[in-house]
């Protein structure tokens, strides 16, 4: 994965996360709370694990075990 890669996948999880909020809102307005919650949880769940992913690899990177690739180096 390329720092670009990265940068588009932190902007999912985070658009992930949002979403899932807005379900839940609108969701409930229309469905009840039960229900909402039921459907906000999917997203949420998947967005906060690619979040979690992403915080592990970033990790690893600033500890030089797995490097996330720079395109713009000529290696």
């Amino acid at each position: 994965m390329d720092r670009s890669g990265f940068v588009k996948l932190a902007i999912v999880a985070f658009g992930l996360v949002i979403l899932s909020f807005f379900v839940r809102g609108t969701s409930r307005l229309v469905l009840g709370a039960d229900t909402a919650e039921l459907l906000q949880a999917p997203i949420a769940v998947v967005g906060f694990a690619l979040l979690v992913y992403l915080f592990v690899r970033a990790t690893l990177d600033a500890a030089g075990i797995w490097e996330v690739e720079n395109p713009d180096t000529d290696t």
